[in-house]
């Protein structure tokens, strides 16, 4: 079986998407443009500097109408459209780009800030979110959420877990298994904690029936089969989920972390999921690499919806 970023590299380099790299100083985000190139991954829409890019008045015109009921002024917008990472995210809300990877140097705030202002949420996504996709050789996991939302709440715990459900296919051709993680598994223990994940858990099954999916799971019960088999006989996941979802940014950033540094997985994100078009991030701990691959990624996003269930 071909490993899974294999196939989506032979995706890329079919589909030739064009994407903005802003961060054009940085030399990780150098490196990976010339490996994009040499590969034929994609068209990479490289700016030097946007003060003096003739596409620059339209962006700060776009900047302005969505921001201009919050106070934002046009010398504000202008200031604010030549940032070389709210100036990517421009071209890729005005289709000179379809989309963006950036965060090498940037921390996620402004990077999300800068989606916001100027791509936009998906119709009907009420919040952004991201994920983590891991891999080890052809096992592939996703986890959620482990870089924006810091407490979520039931509901935006159902939004979480459809936008990783949605992009699990989108990345892998396979069907989401969802697991909502606690440290209790179907009332082992009580705690206002796990009666969050739970509640989530109800809710994401009566939003999205065909989607196989349990909770409130410790990660052994939604992982191991055997445990499974012991703790949860019905289940639908049978111990075997690919996407978990963790209650609060503690444990997602934790666990991501601890999979990749103890497990042996290759970790791509923080995947920015729930923006109009693909508008990712990166950890400023990122390689070259690192960037090929989320530049890989995002260009399998423009196969559906984004963040889109």
């Amino acid at each position: 079986m071909i490993a899974v970023l294999d196939h989506l590299r032979e995706r890329a380099h079919r589909r030739q998407a064009r994407i903005v790299l802003p961060e054009v100083l940085d030399p990780r985000t150098i490196a990976a443009r010339d490996q994009l190139q040499r590969d034929r991954l994609c068209e990479v829409v490289w700016v030097e500097d946007p003060r003096q890019d003739p596409r620059l008045a339209d962006v700060a015109a776009h900047i302005y109408h969505r921001r201009k009921h919050r106070g934002l002024d046009e010398v504000q917008a202008l200031e604010l459209a030549a940032q070389p990472v709210a100036f990517g995210a421009g071209l890729v809300a005005l289709g000179h780009a379809d989309a963006g990877v950036s965060g090498a140097t940037h921390a996620t705030a402004e990077v999300i800030r800068a989606g916001l202002f100027c791509v936009g949420t998906a119709p009907g996504i009420p919040l952004v979110s991201s994920m983590f996709l891991l891999t080890r050789g052809d096992e592939v996991l996703s986890f959620a959420d482990c870089g924006v939302v810091p407490d979520p709440d039931p509901d935006q715990l159902v939004h979480i877990a459809a936008a990783t459900a949605h992009n699990h296919r989108c990345f892998t051709g396979q069907p989401p298994r969802v697991a909502f993680l606690s440290f209790s598994t179907r009332g082992s223990a009580d705690h206002a904690k796990v009666r969050k994940m739970r509640s989530a858990a109800e809710r994401f099954r009566a939003a999205h029936p065909t989607i196989a999916s349990d909770g409130e799971l410790q990660f052994d019960a939604a992982y191991v089969p055997a445990v499974a088999a012991r703790k949860c006989p019905d289940s639908a996941l049978h111990g075997r989920a690919n996407v978990f979802v963790f209650p609060d940014l503690d444990a997602g950033n934790l666990a991501y972390k601890i999979t990749e540094r103890l497990g042996g997985f290759r970790a791509f994100g923080p995947l920015l999921q729930g923006f109009g078009r693909p508008w990712l991030d990166l950890s400023r701990g990122c390689t070259a690499d690192d960037i090929v691959g989320v530049a890989v990624l995002a260009s399998a996003m423009l196969d559906g919806a984004v963040g889109a269930a």
